[in-house]
């Protein structure tokens, strides 16, 4: 249950690790901005009165939001997975994503879960991996570690490691192989379950504000002054979102101003082509946000 007493809505981030900057940065783009983010503070307000921001351990946050500490949370669809805690997954943030992989020695002979009856399995998320072993009837001892998982097997105290990999490059070094991917994570925002009915103005406003970054990633914005007659040949090269948009330019009725939302990867070859086809007194500008 939410703390009705609460006036703030609280919304629960990693303190640490490798997607805190990159959390703190998809806040400040979309506008809530913290009044201070040093990591020796519990809670930091924002730029929205009604809007806190309390610093928590990542594998915590499904924990908080979950029993009401917390109204909402970021963080990994691994550490929600892990804690099992009832809350309801609102946006996928498209970011910090990795898999969860059952990996083996190379020179083992163990190629599938069956195999590994009666072994011993390392992992920081003994949660998951009881569950995926107990859903396929193999029968594993588990030894639970805090880091370095992938070292197990060679210290022989593990037959095989669960763990997330991004690239899979530290297992190669470790000389293991993927014999079966548990779960796909990547960040995500999460909702207390009484919180989403209780504030779900607010919570919306949150959602839609994280979800404009996101959907402004790698896009930009295209604008160009374009004679009529060239008009049609213009838009035939623009791939933005619906077609570009066409205005009347004031000072000259033979151009009109043509706008258009594009891939940003696509730009550097757009650019020529657009000038060909008559484009002039072209810009290229970085989008912040985009609400679709």
């Amino acid at each position: 249950m939410t703390d009705e007493t609460r006036e703030h809505l609280r919304l629960a981030i990693p303190n640490k690790g490798r997607i805190s900057d990159p959390i703190i940065e998809l806040l400040e783009k979309g506008g809530l901005h913290l009044h201070s983010s040093s990591s020796r503070k519990l809670i930091a307000p924002t730029c929205d009165p009604a809007v806190e921001v309390l610093f928590a351990r990542p594998i915590d946050i499904p924990e908080y939001v979950a029993n009401g500490a917390a109204d909402l949370g970021i963080t990994g669809r691994d550490m929600v997975g892990e804690r099992g805690s009832p809350v309801t997954e609102i946006l996928d943030l498209k970011m910090g994503g990795a898999t969860l992989v059952l990996a083996v020695p190379e020179e083992s002979g163990i190629r599938t879960a069956a195999d590994l009856e009666g072994k011993r399995i390392a992992t920081e998320f003994p949660h998951i991996t009881e569950g995926f072993f107990r859903e396929r009837g193999v029968n594993v001892d588990f030894f639970p570690v805090g880091g370095a998982c992938e070292a197990t097997p060679y210290l022989g105290v593990a037959d095989a490691i669960v763990d997330l990999t991004s690239s899979g490059t530290t297992l190669k070094t470790n000389h293991l192989i993927i014999i079966e991917e548990i779960l796909r994570s990547t960040t995500i925002l999460i909702g207390n379950n009484t919180a989403m009915e209780q504030r779900r103005d607010k919570i919306d406003e949150i959602t839609l504000a994280l979800d404009s970054v996101i959907s402004a990633r790698g896009k930009c914005y295209l604008m160009m002054n374009v004679h009529r007659d060239s008009l049609d040949e213009v838009s035939e090269v623009l791939p933005g979102l619906g077609g570009p948009t066409v205005m009347d330019v004031a000072s000259d009725g033979s151009l009109v101003a043509v706008h258009a939302v594009v891939d940003e990867e696509r730009v550097y070859q757009l650019i020529t082509r657009l000038r060909n086809a008559g484009a002039k007194d072209i810009l290229v500008m970085p989008i912040d946000r985009l609400i679709r």
